[in-house]
């Protein structure tokens, strides 16, 4: 509140102007005259309304943040908040839960947020590598250190560093080499004639054909293909830029027994989900070992290199957005040279 007091004095009169407001120091000034009083109360009086109203507002956003940190007590209530909010709208968002989840289970996630430290995502890292490899592990520190960025950048999450900044990471697997051999790919199709989802076998035939993704393969759509063209225009890839891909004969006979149509899903109401577990199926009917369906297109990638086609041509068709992660296939064309000189 703000007043003037009339203060008497035996040669004449002064005015003491007084503003108080609660959380802001009290103020008091003297003049000879009431009006420059009045004037110095009015003005005073409205910026300390106005700082009183910062410091509630203030008050306020701490009490909200505060409400905030206590959402997120444990590490596993950061990721629980991560998985609804944000893999969601993740390619491969399906892996991703699935990948959190199991991290859910684990001691650490019950950890609070503040007493997180790099000992104990090592004493995981260590635990983790006795049953998986160094590759797989990665994976998971990638999404949790992120996990981190997002709460301490949008979420307000008292963490004075992410402490799987500079942390030490597992060596990852050397790239895989598996080639499929003529008599597994008639095993493995023959496995897959019996399996209840008729989709597998073309499915397998276009990744052995197009080194196309799964899930680039589930999502084909007939609006996107030109069978006269023989091409198909991927819209959603792994890597976010689309691309188009040639169809070699095979993949158009494959193409075409399905029954063209002009638009909607090429192999409808088929998920990931499903067609990696039919997979795995038909590859212990055929008796294949270590063999995954991400080999499929390594195989596909080796035999499009094997006809002679350059690297760059080669990445366009896969889909490599670094050349050099080719390189790996390079041997094959050697080979292939070596036995030109004879």
């Amino acid at each position: 509140m703000a007043s003037i007091v009339e203060i008497k004095r035996g040669f004449g009169v002064r005015w003491k102007g007084v503003v108080r407001r609660a959380g802001v120091p009290t103020q008091v000034a003297y003049f000879e005259l009431r009006d420059d009083a009045e004037e110095w109360v009015r003005v005073v009086d409205s910026d300390a309304r106005e700082r009183q109203n910062e410091i509630k507002r203030q008050k306020a956003l701490d009490a909200l943040r505060e409400r905030c940190r206590n959402e997120h007590r444990t590490f596993g209530d950061i990721l629980h908040r991560y998985l609804a909010e944000v893999v969601p709208h993740k390619r491969g968002a399906a892996v991703e839960a699935t990948r959190i989840r199991a991290f859910l289970r684990t001691p650490i996630s019950n950890i609070l947020v503040e007493s997180l430290t790099q000992a104990h995502f090592a004493t995981w890292r260590d635990a983790r590598l006795r049953s998986v490899s160094g590759s797989t592990v990665n994976r998971d520190l990638t999404i949790l250190a992120h996990a981190i960025r997002v709460a301490r950048a949008e979420w307000d999450v008292r963490l004075p560093q992410n402490p799987l900044h500079n942390f030490r990471r597992p060596r990852s697997n050397p790239p895989r080499e598996r080639r499929l051999a003529a008599a597994e790919e008639v095993a493995l199709l023959k496995a897959c004639e019996d399996t209840r989802n008729r989709h597998v076998v073309p499915v397998i035939i276009l990744a052995l054909e197009t080194a196309m993704r799964m899930g680039e393969i589930v999502r084909l759509d007939w609006s996107r293909i030109d069978l006269a063209k023989r091409s198909a225009y991927l819209s959603e890839t792994k890597t976010g830029v689309p691309r188009g891909v040639p169809l070699s004969s095979r993949a158009v006979e494959t193409l075409m027994g399905l029954g063209a149509e002009d638009r909607g899903r090429v192999f409808r109401r088929l998920t990931e989900d499903a067609l990696r577990k039919a997979y795995a199926r038909s590859v212990g009917r055929a008796g294949i070992r270590n063999l995954t369906f991400h080999d499929l297109r390594h195989e596909a990638t080796s035999r499009i290199v094997e006809k002679g086609l350059t690297m760059l041509e080669v990445a366009a068709i896969t889909g490599h957005k670094d050349v050099r992660m080719l390189q790996r296939y390079t041997h094959l064309r050697t080979e292939d040279l070596a036995k030109k000189l004879g």
